[in-house]
């Protein structure tokens, strides 16, 4: 699996997030911040501490984080159409 090099935080909840393969895109995720780990997210300075954590995973310091794969085969299949 390629690694996550690079997430930025954009408005609207938004992620531009860079693989070492080249993949890269923007990960629309206001409509997924539910739940306790995630609805904390939903002030826009903590949705901003965004980083990519010892295992390739973006995270939040909350304990939030996202799988890598999952987000990979967005983009990898958004890029395709």
């Amino acid at each position: 699996m390629p690694k996550i090099i690079s997430v930025c935080p954009l408005d609207g909840y938004c992620l531009e997030v860079v693989f070492e393969d080249g993949i890269k895109g923007v990960v629309a995720l206001h409509d997924r911040l539910f739940g306790p780990v995630f609805e904390p997210l939903r002030d826009a300075s903590k949705f901003r501490q965004v980083f990519i954590d010892d295992f390739g995973a973006i995270a939040w310091p909350n304990g939030a984080d996202l799988a890598p794969d999952a987000i990979h085969g967005r983009l990898r299949a958004a890029a395709a159409h």
